[in-house]
């Protein structure tokens, strides 16, 4: 296996790193400070004029749509090119995590990512007009409507959510959490997850539907903190779908298959996740050695304290780590799909939050109070850390796959 960049993957790289150096960090700070104004004032959930401004520019410099994969654009190749394996926009994504910022601009944030993945892979010419060119153009937002407050969502096949085939229509019924993307002025549709046929064997009993945003039924019960943080201005709502009715055929891929489009979205998009929160780490591991050179307690930098140096050393060790183990899923994921990096996927979802937390934890303590506080961006860095190990299923079950996959090869059942 070769993990050396192509050259195109090398030269976006590049590219992206200068779009962000150039663009990007100088303005995030103050973006975050007028977020956090409006915050303090209740109009965080609008676009500030910067990002709007921002997008134009990555346009402008060749660095929008890249998440856009290999092998799948089709009719949209002449105007988004081609597409990125796996392995090629791994380092683009990690750059792109160093900032809570670049993603967004770029039109490589989730879900919108996933969504778009969805419908490239599985939607038909109609779905792609109608919802997947505004969002390549980056006109609308989108949400993913799956986990459910009353069911432990952990076993996606215990939804208890409907979407109901009615004739020349489909009625969606039920109540989702952590719908992301909901809050978000732009968000025009979401993917919703239903039950459709509750007697077919477990696998195909799911459907993904198509719900636009202001369908009647629709309603926001009341959007999320995650551990005192909002994610404005794109959010995670609770939203009640009260017989809502949309054609059938919003159906992506057809009724039962909701299952197969997951695997199929969620492989790829957590190669995406995992190679952001590299670069996450990788920020912190910066800001905590900054940090310990430039303050002194009792006589000493804090690098000559309490272990500090070989705090250091382990991250640095456990962040190269990583980035070879997310490398590797990546490269098996292009080599044969989802099927063929089952294990590798399940190994980075558990190992990548985990990781990133515990940089991030090491750099929060070495920043003292202000680790803590918002003056750094290490506290919402963790928490982004932290959510990923529910946001990507629990820790518990992607360590199930891993252990039934490796038990399998010495003649363990399923």
């Amino acid at each position: 296996m070769d993990f050396a960049p192509s050259p195109r993957s090398a030269e976006l790289t590049e590219r992206v790193r200068a779009f962000i150096d150039e663009e990007v960090t100088p303005v995030e700070r103050g973006y975050h400070r007028d977020l956090a104004g409006a915050r303090r004032a209740g109009t965080a959930w609008q676009v500030l004029p910067v990002v709007e401004e921002l997008k134009a520019k990555a346009r402008e410099r060749g660095v929008w749509n890249l998440f856009a994969p290999a092998g799948h654009m089709g009719r949209f190749a002449a105007a988004y090119g081609e597409g990125l394996t796996n392995v090629e926009y791994a380092p683009i994504a990690e750059l792109t995590g160093r900032s809570g910022l670049a993603p967004l601009v770029m039109n490589c944030n989730a879900p919108d990512t996933g969504n778009m993945e969805v419908l490239l892979k599985y939607g038909t010419e109609q779905q792609q007009d109608e919802w997947l060119v505004p969002l390549l153009e980056g006109r609308i937002r989108s949400a993913f409507a799956m986990t459910e407050p009353d069911v432990a969502s952990s076993d996606a096949t215990n939804m208890a959510a409907t979407a109901v085939v009615d004739g020349d229509e489909v009625v969606v019924n039920g109540r989702k959490w952590w719908t992301s993307g909901i809050g978000h002025p732009d968000c025009a549709v979401m993917i919703f997850m239903g039950l459709t046929d509750p007697d077919a064997d477990r696998h195909h009993r799911h459907s993904m539907v198509l719900v636009p945003r202001d369908a009647p039924g629709v309603e926001v019960v009341r959007l999320l903190s995650t551990m005192g943080f909002q994610d404005e201005p794109l959010g995670h709502g609770e939203v009640s779908f009260t017989d809502v009715r949309v054609p059938l055929a919003n159906v992506i891929g057809g009724p039962g298959e909701a299952f197969a489009i997951a695997q199929g979205r969620l492989g790829p998009g957590r190669v995406h996740h995992c190679m952001r929160l590299v670069g996450l780490a990788e920020m912190a591991l910066e800001l905590a050695c900054r940090r310990s050179l430039e303050r002194t307690a009792f006589g000493k930098p804090l690098a000559n304290l309490g272990g500090n140096r070989e705090r250091i050393a382990e991250a640095r060790i456990a962040i190269d780590s990583l980035r070879l183990l997310v490398l590797h899923a990546a490269w098996k994921l292009d080599q044969g799909g989802p099927l063929n990096a089952l294990s590798e996927v399940a190994q980075i979802k558990v190992a990548a939050p985990n990781v990133a937390q515990q940089v991030i934890d090491m750099a929060i303590q070495l920043h003292g109070g202000g680790g803590l506080s918002d003056d750094h961006p290490l506290a919402g860095a963790w928490t982004t850390a932290r959510a990923l190990r529910l946001a990507d299923g629990p820790d518990e079950v992607h360590r199930g796959v891993v252990a039934r996959l490796e038990l399998m090869k010495h003649g363990a059942s399923r």
